[in-house]
């Protein structure tokens, strides 16, 4: 059985209005939401075989504030599909991916992010930043990759965390 863990980028800012949506990077509350749930990561001792990564500067400072709070050793791949992505474009990325990988962790954007969650559990769950889901897929190979085709095991929202 496959995993797929997904992981909204952490909180961003809005200080510079003329700054790219591209470029924007994390504010302080993302920050400390990032590594939180780098350490829920390493807690439940999750190792995904491979972190697909939009390029946009939230999600890699995101990556980098997990991966070492989860002292995570996955190989990461930034993938410009994931920014702006569409479901379709999020589910043929999914379905691209090698037989020998049984765990991803996907780390995006909304609303492609609460919107694949949807589409593959049939759950209808508040994707809030920083938001990570852990959803069992019920297919041998990811190229089988389709509507209902996973449960969701557990979503953890940041302000659930205790301090």
């Amino acid at each position: 059985m496959l995993k797929l863990y997904l992981l909204r980028h952490a909180k961003s800012s809005w200080d510079d209005m003329n700054q790219a949506d591209f470029d924007r990077p994390l504010n302080n509350r993302g920050k400390k939401a990032a590594p939180v749930m780098g350490s829920v990561i390493k807690e439940r001792g999750i190792k995904p075989d491979l972190i697909l990564c939009s390029p946009a500067r939230r999600t890699r400072e995101t990556l980098d504030l997990v991966v070492d709070a989860a002292r995570l050793k996955s190989p990461v791949s930034f993938e410009e599909h994931i920014y702006e992505a569409s479901l379709g474009e999020l589910r043929r990325l999914l379905r691209g991916q090698k037989e020998d990988r049984q765990s991803i962790l996907l780390i995006g954007h909304n609303p492609g992010m609460a919107n694949l969650l949807s589409d593959l559990t049939g759950e209808y769950e508040h994707f809030p930043t920083a938001a990570l889901a852990c959803i069992s897929l019920g297919i041998e190979s990811w190229r089988d990759l389709e509507p209902g085709t996973g449960s969701l095991d557990w979503i953890l929202r940041p302000k659930e965390l205790p301090d």
